[in-house]
C-alpha cells in the first residue's frame, strides 16, 4: 500500500479551479469516489481516533476571525494544570488511543520547560504520539519540545493570500514571523508537521483556494487540517464592513459542500497524509458531517477529552458540536459512526504514512 509511487500531481491548477466551483451533484459523486478510492489505496480503510486536550484559552494573539484573540475580555480564561493534562492523557491511553493532541491558542505562560515536562510525562505515562498545536514558537523551543519527545506539530497557514492574511492575521508587535518557513524548520527538525485553511474568509477567492491546495503538495504535508470559517460575533470579522466581502461568484462560500471537495482535492492531491473529518463539519451539519468527510477523502476524527468546565470555553467559534458529551459518549458515539460505514478504528499512533515514506527515501 505505502510502496505506491507518485510522481506529478494528479490534477492540474485549472481542473482544481473547475472543481472548486462544480454544483453537479453526478460529477461531484465522481469526485468522493475518486478522492475515497485513492484514500483506501495510500492509507487504508482505518480511521484514527486523536484524542483533543485545549489546555489554555489564553492568546496573545489579534487574529479577526478567532473567538480567542486577546481582545475578547468576555471570554473566561483558563490554563490546565500539568496533572489535569496528564489525567486526559491518561483516559486517552485507556480508550485505546494512540495520538493526544495538545492545542492552545498562543501562550506565552505555556512556557518552554512546562511544555517540555508535560510531554515527558505523558511519554513516559502512556507512550502516546503527542501532537502539539501552539502557534508561532520560537525554534528553541520547538526544538526544546521535539527532543521531549513531541512527534508532530500542527501550524494553520490559514490562507496563502497575502493581504487577507495580513488584515486578519496581525503579526505580534515585533515579530517577522514567515509561517511557511516554520513549516519546513519544523520538517527539518524531524516533527511529522500539519498545516492547512480556513475555507470561505471572507475575501477568499477561488484562485486563492486553489493555491492553498497547491501549496499542501508544495509543502509535502504529513497532517492536512481544513474546516469552514464560522463568524464569532466577538470578532472583526462579525462586522460586513470589515470583511469586505466578495461579490458572488468571486467569494468561496464557508460550506459544507465546499469542505468536502477541499478535503477530496486535498486527498487526490496529497495520498498519504492524515486528513481529519473535523468538529467544524460536525457543527454545521451534526447528523452525518463527520462520515460524510471520512466517505469524501478523511481518515482522522479527533474526540475532544478537554474536561466540560474548560471545554466552553475554548470557542474559536460560536456553539461547537459536542460541548457537552463525556469523553466515554464521544468515544462510544464516534465508534459507531466509524463503524457504521464499513471501517475500521485503528491502532497505535497512527503516524502519517507520508512521513514514514519520506523517512524510507532519506
Amino acid at each position: 500500500m505505502f510502496g505506491t509511487t507518485v510522481k506529478e500531481p494528479a490534477l492540474t491548477r485549472e481542473e482544481l479551479l473547475t472543481w472548486l466551483r462544480e454544483e453537479d451533484p453526478a460529477r461531484l459523486s465522481q469526485l468522493w469516489q475518486w478522492a475515497d478510492r485513492v484514500r483506501q489505496e495510500f492509507v487504508g480503510g482505518e480511521v484514527h481516533l486523536r484524542g483533543l486536550i485545549e489546555i489554555s484559552n489564553h492568546c496573545v494573539r489579534l487574529c479577526a476571525y478567532c473567538g480567542l484573540r486577546a481582545p475578547n475580555t468576555e471570554l473566561v480564561r483558563y490554563r490546565m494544570s500539568g496533572d489535569e493534562i496528564l489525567a486526559c492523557a491518561r483516559q486517552a491511553a485507556a480508550l485505546g488511543y494512540g495520538t493526544v493532541v495538545l492545542q492552545a491558542g498562543e501562550d506565552p505562560g505555556l512556557t518552554r520547560d512546562f511544555v517540555r515536562e508535560i510531554v515527558r510525562r505523558i511519554k513516559e505515562t502512556t507512550g502516546l504520539a503527542i501532537t502539539l498545536s501552539l502557534g508561532e514558537r520560537d525554534e528553541e523551543e520547538l526544538w526544546a519540545w521535539r527532543q521531549a519527545g513531541a512527534d508532530r506539530y500542527l501550524l494553520r497557514f490559514e490562507t496563502s493570500q497575502a493581504e487577507l492574511y495580513q488584515r486578519y492575521h496581525p503579526p505580534k508587535p515585533g515579530s517577522t514571523v514567515d509561517r511557511l518557513y516554520l513549516l519546513k524548520r519544523l520538517r527539518e527538525m524531524g516533527y511529522e508537521v500539519g498545516s492547512g485553511v480556513m475555507i470561505g474568509l471572507p475575501g477568499q477567492t477561488y484562485a486563492g483556494l486553489a493555491n492553498d491546495l497547491w501549496l499542501f503538495r508544495e509543502l509535502d504535508l504529513d497532517m492536512i487540517g481544513v474546516g469552514p470559517f464560522i463568524v464569532h460575533p466577538r470578532t472583526p470579522l462579525a462586522d460586513p464592513a470589515f470583511a469586505r466581502i466578495l461579490p458572488d461568484g468571486e467569494q468561496v462560500p464557508a460550506s459544507e459542500l465546499m469542505t468536502y471537495k477541499v478535503i477530496a482535492l486535498s486527498r487526490i492531491l496529497c495520498p498519504r497524509a492524515n486528513i481529519p473529518s473535523t468538529t467544524a463539519l460536525a457543527t454545521l451539519n451534526r447528523k452525518n458531517g463527520r462520515e460524510l468527510g471520512l466517505v469524501r477523502g478523511a481518515n482522522v476524527v479527533m474526540p475532544n477529552l478537554t474536561p466540560p468546565q474548560y471545554r466552553i470555553r475554548y470557542e474559536i467559534y460560536p456553539n461547537k458540536a459536542c460541548l457537552r458529551e463525556t469523553p466515554d459518549e464521544c468515544h462510544a458515539c464516534l465508534q459507531m459512526r466509524v463503524e457504521s460505514l464499513g471501517r475500521v478504528v485503528g491502532r497505535g499512533p497512527g503516524t502519517s504514512p507520508n512521513y514514514r515514506y519520506r523517512m524510507a527515501k532519506d
